[in-house]
């Protein structure tokens, strides 16, 4: 079971992130401070580090540097709001494995992190999903029902891998809002149903199920 660290010095975000990687089988520990990340990214206890840049104490860009001049060769993702193509070569430049701007959808994350860990125990995560006749490859974003290619938009594809992901178990509209549209979501929003909705045109009306007052189901 991989052990991630997660440095990010706002509660909220560092609470989403954490309860959706527990959720997904991970061993999570949070910093919320730039040294705190480096003594900890030193220890050789993890298997990647999402690592925000605005630390207090000490930046993110500094910590990435000194974990590389440490030889500690674990994958980071760099998690921030600064999302300028500066920023985005400076990660990268000074080491980091990917790089993900806030506001996020956690699904993406979620993908990024296991991308940088396939392999690293040397159990390649799975790239095509299947439930019943309905698959999603994960790499080429193509789905497929009945042996026929679906075109999907990129939103409509993170709200299927997330049904396949958890087959026949019933999501909430919270917890869709949270996975997909990310923790900025609006839970007063309808944005869930409208999006159920345009997948069930695509993917077939009678596959995803509503459970009233409860939320919806991908059946097998």
């Amino acid at each position: 079971m991989n052990r991630i660290l997660i440095a990010e010095d706002e509660e909220r975000i560092a609470s989403f992130v954490e309860r959706g990687l527990r959720s997904n089988g991970f061993i999570t520990t949070v910093v919320a401070d730039g040294e705190t990340a480096y003594q900890e990214g030193v220890s050789g206890g993890y298997d990647l580090l999402i690592l925000d840049i605005g630390l207090p104490r000490v930046d993110g860009f500094t910590v990435l540097r000194r974990l590389r001049e440490a030889r500690v060769t674990m994958p980071v993702v760099i998690l921030t709001a600064r999302d300028s193509v500066r920023d985005t070569v400076a990660g990268l430049e000074g080491g980091a494995d990917d790089y993900i701007a806030k506001p996020f959808a956690f699904e993406e994350l979620l993908a990024r992190v296991r991308l940088r860990l396939r392999g690293g125990d040397g159990t390649p995560d799975a790239t095509i999903l299947r439930v019943g006749e309905l698959s999603l490859d994960l790499r080429t974003r193509r789905a497929l029902v009945d042996g026929e290619s679906v075109e999907l938009t990129a939103r409509e594809f993170l709200l299927a891998e997330v049904f396949c992901r958890h087959p026949d178990q019933v999501l909430s509209r919270e917890q869709l809002l949270s996975q997909v549209w990310g923790f900025d979501f609006d839970p007063g929003s309808n944005v869930v149903d409208v999006y159920i909705r345009y997948l069930r045109r695509k993917l077939g009306a009678d596959r995803i199920q509503t459970v009233r007052g409860m939320g919806y189901r991908l059946l097998p």
